[in-house]
């Protein structure tokens, strides 16, 4: 079969559905993006240690916290105008942001860049800190594009992207181990831009970007000023609260503790990434016109269903094995991330239920909403890791978190039912039963694993195949309607 041929089959493989078929699309771009770290993984844990891992984390946080603002959120309007015209102009006033963004991070590393380091206990980073506004520029114009191409539907064009961003990243990391934690900070920020060109490509040649004006810009920048005003310090708290952990971990208990950390959260949040982040995309492009059809409501309770259903085997099924996992995979250095990783699952799974459907607070415009509930659960988080530190020893101070962070999630999901009209118990009796019918099935693991880690493993296999197949199956066969 040559290349042609392929190209003609491969569009017909899709499911028929266009939400799953966009879903499909972007999952299998950044699924191959998150496969190729994963393999690379242990590859890379036995060539740079918990430290270099911890350093890495610090910075990611820093960088993470800058980056969700880089654009003051313009980015988040640009596919809800009716007219190309107006979303050329948020385009344009985004990338100016995230010029304005680059210079005032600049500034902050001139002026008290040495000083964060020490105070996050990595005084390593202090000749590194020059990598912030470098990576909060890349970051910030490939988010800016990314939302276009999200306008315009080009989601393959999303999907190459995050190959090339992966392939960017590991080939400094890998190639660069000889010079230490550097190359896997120089490997991050460099990967976050790749990409930006192809996209930034697309985004200007489009038939109706040539139509923005200066006039429009300021325009726009009126009609949506709601974002910047609420949605940047809702997207800064979101951020800063999933960034707390690894930042505040590194000041008081140290690095090695926070790479053993930073290598649990990854894989983790390897689903929510994958699945969640692609489905939050094809939502938001998709929920104002279900908002003006009047199924907003049927929308979100579907998307919940379909979160819950991909989630929670796999969660409980990971609680069971992560620590032999990470010993197997990682090494026996890195079993101590799989005992951290087991008690940010709860944490970790009504992250990725309420995540991609959060969309919903902005199609509404109910930002400040929004604001509220990430200040209330920023503090809460916040509080938890101080209470934590006080009183308990690391993983205490960690299993106070995650517990907290699982609340959070939890009622913050509610709050996105409340809103688009969806019922409380709907998704209350799905997520009861299906813990019970994943519970149920799980308990003959759980008393072979005691005896023996193999065989529980192979049965843990066959009941998520059992679990994910006739679901799978069902996605991929429906048809829009």
């Amino acid at each position: 079969m040559n290349f042609g041929q392929l190209k003609i089959i491969a569009p017909r493989l899709l499911p028929k559905n266009s939400f799953a078929r966009s879903v499909s699309v972007l999952v299998g771009g950044t699924a191959g993006a998150q496969a190729l770290m994963v393999l690379a993984a242990p590859l890379l844990t036995r060539l740079y240690t918990p430290e270099d891992f911890g350093l890495l984390a610090v910075y990611s946080g820093l960088l993470a916290m800058f980056t969700v603002v880089a654009s003051l959120r313009y980015e988040l309007a640009i596919p809800l105008p009716q007219c190309n015209t107006e979303a050329a102009n948020v385009l344009v006033l985004s990338i100016l942001a995230v010029l304005m963004m680059t210079a005032i991070s600049t500034t902050m590393v001139l002026l008290v860049g040495q000083r964060m380091a020490y105070m996050l206990n990595t005084p390593s980073l202090v000749k590194l800190m020059w990598l912030l506004p470098v990576g909060v520029f890349l970051s910030g114009i490939y988010n800016v594009f990314n939302y276009w191409a999200v306008r315009t539907k080009a989601f393959s064009d999303i999907a190459r992207t995050r190959i090339s961003q992966a392939l960017a990243t590991l080939a400094i990391q890998l190639f660069g181990y000889k010079i230490g934690g550097v190359a896997l900070l120089l490997g991050q920020a460099s990967g976050q831009g790749v990409g930006s060109i192809r996209l930034g490509r697309s985004a200007i040649k489009h038939k109706d970007f040539s139509t923005w004006s200066w006039s429009g810009v300021w325009v726009v920048a009126k009609r949506y000023k709601h974002f910047p005003i609420f949605s940047t310090w809702s997207g800064l708290l979101n951020s800063s609260g999933s960034q707390l952990p690894p930042l505040i971990f590194s000041a008081m208990f140290g690095s090695w503790v926070v790479g053993l950390y930073a290598l649990a959260s990854r894989i983790l949040k390897l689903p929510m990434t994958v699945l969640g982040g692609a489905i939050g995309k094809v939502y938001f492009s998709n929920m104002a016109q279900a908002k003006a059809n009047g199924t907003l409501a049927a929308h979100v309770e579907k998307g919940a269903v379909v979160l819950l259903e991909l989630s929670l085997p796999a969660a409980l099924v990971f609680m069971l094995f992560s620590p032999a996992f990470f010993s197997w995979v990682f090494g026996e250095d890195w079993k101590v991330a799989g005992e951290i990783s087991r008690w940010m699952v709860p944490w970790i799974l009504f992250q990725f239920l309420s995540s991609p459907l959060s969309v919903v607070y902005f199609v509404l415009e109910k930002e400040r909403l929004g604001l509220f509930f990430q200040a209330v659960m920023f503090s809460l988080r916040a509080a938890a890791i101080l209470l934590g530190y006080m009183y308990f020893d690391f993983m205490g101070a960690l299993m106070l978190f995650s517990l907290t962070s699982a609340a959070c999630y939890f009622f913050y999901s509610l709050s996105i039912f409340h809103i688009s009209g969806a019922s409380y118990f709907f998704i209350l009796k799905n997520l009861w039963s299906e813990f019970l019918r994943v519970f149920i099935s799980l308990v003959p693991v759980a008393i072979v694993l005691s005896w023996n880690e193999y065989v529980a493993m192979i049965i843990a296999a066959i009941v998520l195949l059992g679990f994910y197949f006739p679901r799978v199956k069902r996605l991929y066969s429906l048809k829009d309607g």
